[in-house]
């Protein structure tokens, strides 16, 4: 170790986390410690067989000049270390000249610009840091590479599958980590005030990103789309206004118009009736008759009836099926077709006073269920 009276040069190193600018200080250490009597302010992550000195060290080993008359150099990087050194020049007098370095591409501000003012000379690392400089700096030293440890790999590939990060993703996430190393920005306590603000953010606005994110589906599943007609198990039945981010506008059949949170869409059972190759729509009576009756003056009935409407289809043509014997009667099913859902009501409306003036005109009854009670006195 060098022996510290004759110390010319003092680097500063307050960080108490490993940043970018540690991990320059260690790498260059072994190398301006041949060329120059050095010791380091501050031993965070300093290997032990460098001087390493405290704040009251440093005071006292500056409290006089170099034996050869010359002042001590103290290389600061960081905002704290220039404060360092301007307490120990103008507070405790010492004898040394302040040198900082910047390698910040970006605005300074206010109180860091004042703290560069007062340093005794400015070193820049590339053009771009200095352009955001108020003065130009003393000189612009560009950081080198060590190339006898440091090298292109041969494949960028497979050394970074070696790695085992996520592709390109990875390079961003390390990208910036470092950026914030450089700045010497503690990224844990971002981090951690990120997740808190999160958990706030996301409790307070959980509705309104969940019905986001159900809207995002909601446009890329496309289930249904603006103008469907389109029945939700939750009841709400009528033709789509309008699709937004955050929820979904209906026009009922009675013309009144609701709004549907999308999370609440996303999460029923969605019945478009003016989904596939047509916009038509198949439309079931179930009825029943009493046994006895004539199927066959049953089914011309029906048809007729259907085809009298003028909502239902021509083609595909109405048709009757005798689905089964039941408990009351036979139960049957009219089918028919209409143009738009949106005139089932009034068309299945129409259908069923026919069916009933029809069926009572032709003595056909419609049974229902009925109860026999035989009540019974006995006299003791």
């Amino acid at each position: 170790m060098h022996n510290l009276e004759e110390v010319e040069l003092i680097i500063g190193n307050s960080g108490k986390n490993f940043s970018g600018v540690t991990s320059i200080t260690i790498q260059l250490l072994s190398y301006q410690y041949k060329e120059i009597n050095l010791a380091v302010l501050g031993s965070s992550f300093i290997p032990d067989e460098f001087n390493t000195i405290n704040f009251y060290q440093f005071i006292k080993l500056t409290k006089n000049k170099l034996s050869n008359g010359k002042y001590r150099i103290f290389f600061t990087r960081r905002n704290d270390e220039m404060i360092q050194g301007l307490i120990a020049k103008y507070v405790f007098g010492s004898k040394i000249k302040i040198i900082f370095l910047s390698t910040a591409q970006r605005n300074h501000t206010r109180f860091t610009k004042w703290l560069i003012s007062k340093m005794d000379s400015v070193i820049s690392t590339s053009k771009k840091a200095a352009s955001y400089l108020v003065k130009e700096p003393d000189a612009i030293i560009p950081h080198g590479v060590d190339l006898k440890r440091f090298s292109a790999p041969i494949n960028k590939e497979d050394s970074w599958d070696k790695l085992n990060f996520p592709g390109t993703l990875g390079i961003g996430i390390f990208g910036i980590y470092f950026i914030f190393l450089s700045w010497d920005i503690n990224i844990n306590g971002i981090l951690a005030s990120a997740g808190v603000l999160g958990v706030v953010l996301g409790l307070a606005a959980k509705d309104t990103v969940s019905n986001f994110f159900a809207g995002i589906f909601l446009l890329a599943d496309a289930p249904y789309k603006e103008g469907d007609y389109i029945l939700l198990d939750t009841g709400e039945r009528g033709y789509v206004k309008k699709m937004g981010l955050r929820s979904t506008r209906f026009m009922t059949r009675d013309d009144i118009e609701i709004t549907i949170p999308n999370s609440v869409i996303a999460s029923s059972k969605i019945v478009n009736e003016s989904g596939g190759p047509n916009e038509i729509e198949r439309v079931r009576i179930t009825l029943l008759v009493s046994y006895g009756s004539d199927l066959d003056k049953v089914r011309t009935l029906l048809i007729a009836i259907a085809e009298g409407e003028n909502n239902v289809m021509e083609n595909p043509k109405p048709r009757v099926r005798f689905r089964e014997f039941s408990d009351h009667g036979l139960k049957l099913q009219l089918l028919f077709w209409i143009h738009n859902p949106e005139i089932r009501g009034v068309t299945v409306d129409a259908v069923n006073t026919q069916i009933y003036k029809q069926l009572s005109k032709n003595d056909i009854s419609i049974p229902f269920p009925t109860m026999n009670v035989n009540l019974s006195n006995s006299l003791d």
